[in-house]
């Protein structure tokens, strides 16, 4: 039985299957900063508070000032914020906040209902800011949709890395984000997390390979949903297919998958795990069960703001100052 099941185009957001929602993918060759986190730059040509118009090779995005995403609500899933290149502050309506990135990932449950802001600051103001996030909505299932919303790091120091050779001695570098492979485990996720238990083999990695290199991926249960995001490279074989770099592979968890890289280093996201099976209505960043729960989600928002905002602006950054660092809603500051 062959382990492909489909080969198709990467779009802007890149589609999943359950218990995924979907991915984003942003990389950005951000400009050195003005030193007030924002781009020393022009900004003519970028429609400023939806900007993503990719002319200069970067995007502000919802940001007018510093590029990002300012406050916005979230409620029923989670969001897996992977940061391999360049940093994100981060602020949100329970007082939690954090500066992370260069491999670092933040886990977030929204649960009942949190609002939340994302800023890409740049604070290199003698060179330039490259910068690369993928940001993974994972879905609650109904059970837990309206549990306490939570935050946690996972920061790039207690991320396991695999350092694979195959036959030829070439190198594959795995980062394991969630689940398990080859008989290492990634750090715990949120508490309320559909990836919290193991039964349901939740699975998110990045790999790196080196030109020329094989790599065999293993087998999971029957019934789990699997894809490989090939989006950095050239190309791969794999089977009898011939795949261009900017391809999601969507396979057959239970069969193994023998991937070999041509002359280009190639970079790749996984994503699996046991489907949630149950039905899905989105509203933009509300995601629940049906349509009654939809209305309900905004209207409680539109009353409540989830709590409201308390920090002094919607697009509020960090001090140029501060490190990496994660600030809990307990008070509890940890400084990396």
């Amino acid at each position: 039985m062959s382990a492909i099941i489909k080969i198709k185009p990467l779009d802007f957001v890149w589609e999943t299957s359950d218990p995924f929602l979907f991915c984003a993918y942003h990389e950005d060759q951000y400009p050195k900063g003005n030193g007030k986190l924002g781009p020393d730059a022009l900004l003519e040509g970028h429609n400023l508070g939806q900007d993503f118009n990719t002319k200069d090779g970067w995007r502000m995005y919802h940001g007018t000032r510093v590029p990002g995403f300012p406050a916005h609500p979230h409620k029923g899933f989670e969001t897996v914020t992977i940061v391999q290149k360049g940093l994100v502050d981060h602020s949100d309506s329970l007082g939690a906040a954090g500066r992370f990135g260069n491999g670092d990932v933040q886990w977030m449950t929204a649960g009942k209902g949190v609002q939340h802001s994302e800023m890409f600051p740049l604070l290199n103001t003698e060179k330039e800011n490259p910068f690369l996030l993928f940001q993974i909505w994972l879905n609650l299932p109904k059970d837990k949709k309206m549990v306490e919303p939570h935050f946690k790091m996972l920061w790039n120091e207690e991320i396991p890395q695999l350092h694979l050779k195959d036959s030829n001695e070439n190198s594959i570098e795995i980062t394991l984000i969630a689940g398990e492979l080859h008989d290492t485990k990634a750090p715990t996720p949120a508490p309320d997390s559909w990836a919290a238990n193991p039964a349901n083999e939740v699975l998110i990695c990045t790999i790196k390979m080196e030109p020329n290199a094989v790599y065999k991926f293993p087998k999971a249960s029957s019934g789990i949903n699997r894809s490989i995001y090939f989006f950095k490279g050239d190309e791969i074989t794999s089977e009898d297919y011939t795949i261009p770099v900017h391809q999601e592979i969507i396979l057959n968890a239970n069969e193994e998958v023998e991937l070999s890289n041509g002359n280009t280093e190639a970079h790749f996201l996984v994503l699996q795990g046991k489907p949630i099976n149950e039905p899905i209505v989105k509203h933009g960043p509300f995601v629940m069960n049906s349509q009654i729960e939809i209305r309900e989600a905004i209207s409680e928002y539109q009353q409540t703001e989830f709590g409201g905002w308390p920090w002094p602006s919607h697009d509020h950054v960090h001090d140029k100052s501060e490190g990496r660092f994660a600030l809990y809603p307990d008070g509890t500051k940890i400084i990396k």
